[in-house]
């Protein structure tokens, strides 16, 4: 009885360990060309990738990579200026502390963006929304997330009365997880394209939500971790568009593809690139 119970375990061991070593060969293959032709490519905080996150330097080289959207999180600083930033405090990403809210412009200037990164970008500033549009509107997509919005009452007017200083916003695209700013932008300026983000808590989505959601949002934007391809599908029928962001896993690239979702929000701006499959392999 024992050398049979010993013979089943040698036996069960072994077969974890083909599994295993089949599943450690698949996740060091190389990428296989994956179609992204129409898809729309979205640089996450810039290309941040390879350069200081959320700065005129992560914007540019957006750009220069391809990308037909640049992303950037916007919070409100002390004196009402809308600051280019991911974090609502500046610790992380800055040489500087404390929370935008409680800080002013000129404060806010005097801070160095780029050594966090590299030290090839010291001196890089931190950039205001104004900064951002007189950079870089017309010349790339601009999808502006709104941060915290709870934390920044009238961040919405101020991000509308920005964008209403320029012709046409048709490239521009306003996002943040939180539904209700997002119907307060559309109910400001209801030409806007608006793109509400699913957190992980609001998955499954219901058809009711859907139906509620597609009546003022132009994309429902997900992590492709947390979306099933009928709600893409759902969405699609309600003429709605779906962006999705991952981690650099080829798997989920692979899977946004077979799921026909309509762009891709990622730290490269093209997947796949040959940079980005030599990043993933290593």
């Amino acid at each position: 009885m024992i050398r049979k119970w010993k013979r089943r375990r040698l036996t069960f061991i072994t077969f974890l360990g083909a599994c295993l070593i089949l599943l450690v060969g698949y996740i060091s293959q190389p990428i296989k060309d994956v179609d992204v032709e129409g898809m729309i490519s979205v640089a996450h905080r810039g290309a941040a990738s390879y350069a200081p996150e959320n700065t005129h330097a992560a914007f540019q080289k957006g750009i220069e990579l391809g990308a037909d959207f640049i992303e950037a999180d916007v919070h409100l600083s002390k004196d009402g200026e809308l600051i280019i930033m991911h974090d609502e405090t500046v610790d992380r990403t800055t040489n500087g502390s404390g929370l935008i809210k409680n800080m002013t412009l000129e404060e806010l200037k005097m801070l160095e963006a780029g050594s966090h990164f590299h030290p090839d970008y010291h001196g890089e500033p931190v950039i205001t929304l104004n900064e951002l549009l007189e950079s870089f509107f017309g010349q790339v997509g601009l999808l502006i997330e709104i941060k915290h919005p709870a934390l920044y009452p009238g961040i919405e007017e101020k991000v509308v009365e920005v964008l209403s200083q320029y012709p046409a916003t048709d490239s521009v695209i306003v996002q943040s997880f939180d539904i209700d700013s997002m119907k307060r932008i559309h109910e400001l300026d209801p030409d806007l394209q608006i793109a509400v983000l699913m957190k992980a808590s609001f998955v499954p989505v219901s058809l009711w939500q859907l139906d509620e959601l597609t009546s003022f949002a132009t994309y429902i934007n997900f992590n492709i971790s947390a979306v099933a391809k009928r709600t893409v599908d759902e969405i699609h029928k309600r003429g709605g568009k779906v962006l999705v962001w991952s981690k650099k896993d080829k798997r989920l690239i692979q899977k946004a593809v077979s799921y026909d979702v309509d762009g891709i929000i990622t730290d490269f701006s093209r997947w796949p690139v040959e940079e980005d499959i030599q990043a993933v392999n290593e």
